[in-house]
């Protein structure tokens, strides 16, 4: 059986007694049903993977101690901040899980003119929490030690002007430039996915003014989601560590 993987948002430390939160508790005890003596893999989004056994397990608690810490070598060289414009339905939720699965560092929340999804301040917090978890469960799945920051929700003009090292690519089905012809990044990249109706083209010249450049993934129209995911495979495969 494969030793379940949870998070732990408190610090930890090698030979510590902790106490999991309630829904990691939850997990283990009522839906794992696991028991005092089995193994943990818990991690704190540090970078190390804490080997635990349980000490004592009910349904709604579960206490654990620490038995061995070791470094994880999972995260990517390559960082990549990734500006999605919030889509529609399970779409964004969807990008969010496999962005992580394929390592991306930081996702931030974007609205555009072309945004199909309008949300008040409040709502979209609950989102954001609900979105962070499910980067929190792709790391439990994929094997990461390090959680994605899922950002506080921007305009497309305001990330698109904030001043950053990285390497910034907008992706344009007439670009000149695909990902293969590409500098390597030495500070990493910003990769801006425009919504399901795409940039206008007062959005495309300001990302334009601010030295994003057009890059192209091939000759066909990918929806939004799509597009997230083979650009981050496509720079991943070329600067990263995909094989």
């Amino acid at each position: 059986m494969r030793i379940p993987r949870i998070y732990h948002s408190q610090a930890l430390s090698l030979n510590m007694l902790t106490e999991l939160d309630e829904e990691a508790a939850n997990h283990v005890g009522r839906v794992l049903r696991m028991e005092a003596g089995q193994q943990l893999e818990l991690f704190n989004s540090d970078g190390n993977n804490y080997a635990a056994t349980i000490e004592s397990a009910s349904k709604k608690h579960v206490t654990v101690k620490i038995t061995a810490v070791e470094e994880n070598p999972s995260e990517s060289p390559l960082n990549i901040h990734l500006g999605q414009v919030i889509s529609r339905g399970d779409r964004m939720e969807f990008t969010i899980q496999k962005s992580v699965e394929l390592g991306v560092n930081k996702i931030t929340p974007l609205t555009s003119e072309r945004c199909g999804v309008r949300l008040n301040q409040e709502r979209f917090e609950k989102k954001r929490l609900q979105w962070q978890k499910i980067a929190i469960a792709a790391c439990e799945q994929s094997g990461r030690s390090v959680v994605p920051e899922i950002a506080p929700l921007q305009s497309l003009e305001q990330w698109a002007s904030e001043e950053s090292a990285a390497m910034k690519l907008n992706l344009h089905p007439k670009a000149p430039y695909s990902i293969k012809t590409l500098p390597t990044p030495e500070h990493g990249v910003r990769l801006l996915i425009g919504p399901e109706g795409g940039l206008s083209e007062q959005e495309i010249e300001s990302c334009n003014q601010h030295q994003f450049q057009e890059t192209i993934l091939g000759p066909r129209v990918l929806r939004t989601e799509t597009a997230a995911l083979t650009a981050i495979t496509a720079l991943q495969c070329q600067f990263g560590d995909l094989a």
